[in-house]
């Protein structure tokens, strides 16, 4: 029996597994191995960045949970209120009139024949506007003239008769019958001879009145009738031959409420300013176009009772005209004095905050809260400023900027400012 080796087993075992199929990859392995790689590579870096995605998404998410910081208090402009010396208006609107307006009117009738003016022109008192035709007032003077003449002739006659019958009756040569009838037609021819002359008066005056002259210096208006026509005189339907209205001085009339005549009576009861019925208020006033007072005038008349359908009393203000520039029937404004000069607290009127029917101006307190006060107000002065009558102190800090920023009770971060009086408007005609 041979002895068999470590080497013949192995051969042995070799010989055995050669007819064995070889063995094959798992069907899932198509690809190769270097895409496998790529495939893993990729994968790791998605992962990286999903976390790097949710680290950054949980940082927010912790800053989203702490609390934010509360913002400054809001910033706004603070000043003082501007004390000023002046006096208190208060203003009315009104209507300019003529201080003569003249209807130029035919006293005589018949044709008119000639017309002296241009319309629209400036005249003086005296001259000659219209002529109408005068012979036949001439013929009618000229009548009376010869009746004045027969008249005084028939007292002559009268009266040296009277003086022959006087003598007689001294020596009764004449009766007292002659002697009375001879007196009787002296006073008969004396009033005939004074009716003749009324007479001649009355013919030359109608011989005047052919020429209608300007009753007073102004602007004429326009011819109403053109010549060659017949006007109508005397004293019934006349006929309007034209107008004339004065314009220096001229007068500007307003009506004044119960409300504001009452207050205004009340100063004068407490003697703060003088009544314009004893005295010439001085006042100022203005066009419709201009934003100062240029105008200065005096009011010289009240009338004596309200108008019971308005409730407004008539006021007149006379005013100088010097250059003609104002015509009458122009609207115009006027301020009448409520008070003498004192001091008078002002601030913007854009500082004004309006509360349904409450006036309101913001301030800020020592600890820098808004502190809202009611306030009673007065007009708005040339500078644009509005007067303050009661409610705020000299010293408060009133808000003038920044008032959209500003809530009561709220805190606030105040500015130092200064109120200043705007510069008025170009153009603007200083007083």
């Amino acid at each position: 029996m041979q002895k068999r080796t470590t080497e013949d087993d192995a051969d042995d075992v070799t010989a055995l597994r050669e007819p064995e199929a070889p063995v094959r990859a798992p069907s899932y392995e198509t690809e190769p191995r270097p895409k496998r790689r790529w495939g893993n590579l990729l994968l790791l870096l998605a992962l990286i960045a999903a976390g790097a995605l949710l680290y950054q998404y949980w940082g927010f998410w912790k800053e989203e949970q702490v609390a934010p910081a509360a913002p400054p208090p809001p910033t706004v402009t603070v000043a003082n209120p501007l004390v000023k010396e002046m006096r208190t208006w208060t203003d009315f609107t009104g209507q300019f009139e003529a201080r003569e307006s003249v209807e130029i009117r035919a006293r005589v009738s018949g044709y008119l024949e000639s017309i002296n003016f241009t319309d629209g022109q400036l005249v003086k008192k005296g001259d000659l506007l219209f002529v109408i035709e005068p012979r036949p007032y001439e013929i009618a003077l000229a009548q009376a003239k010869a009746q004045l003449t027969q008249t005084e002739a028939q007292l002559q006659l009268a009266e040296l008769q009277l003086q022959r019958t006087a003598e007689l009756r001294k020596n009764d040569f004449a009766s007292k019958e002659t002697y009375d009838q001879r007196v009787a037609e002296v006073t008969s021819a004396t009033a005939s001879r004074d009716n003749a002359i009324a007479s001649v008066d009355q013919a030359q005056l109608n011989l005047d009145y052919t020429h209608v002259s300007a009753p007073v210096s102004g602007r004429v208006g326009r011819h109403e009738v053109s010549i060659g026509n017949l006007v109508m005189g005397g004293t019934g339907a006349t006929t309007l031959l034209t107008t004339i209205v004065s314009l220096d001085p001229i007068w500007l009339m307003f009506n004044v409420s119960e409300g504001d005549g009452m207050a205004y009576k009340r100063l004068v009861q407490r003697g703060e300013i003088k009544s314009p019925r004893d005295n010439a208020i001085e006042v100022q006033g203005q066009l419709m176009d201009e934003k100062t007072w240029s105008l200065k005038g005096t009011i010289d008349f009240v009338d004596n009772q309200y108008d019971r359908s308005s409730g407004t009393i008539r006021v007149r203000a006379s005013f100088d005209n010097p250059d003609l520039f104002i015509t009458p029937g122009q609207f115009g404004r006027v301020r009448v004095p409520m008070s003498q000069d004192r001091p008078t607290i002002l601030v913007p009127d854009a500082a004004v905050v309006t509360d349904q029917s409450m006036k309101l101006l913001f301030t800020v307190g020592p600890d820098g809260t808004v502190v809202p006060k009611p306030v009673e107000l007065g007009p708005v002065t040339d500078d644009n400023l509005r007067i303050v009558e009661s409610g705020i102190a000299p010293t408060d800090e009133v808000i003038i900027n920044g008032l959209l920023r500003a809530r009561p009770g709220q805190k606030v971060t105040p500015e130092q400012g200064t109120i200043q009086s705007p510069p008025l408007p170009s153009g603007a005609n200083g007083q």
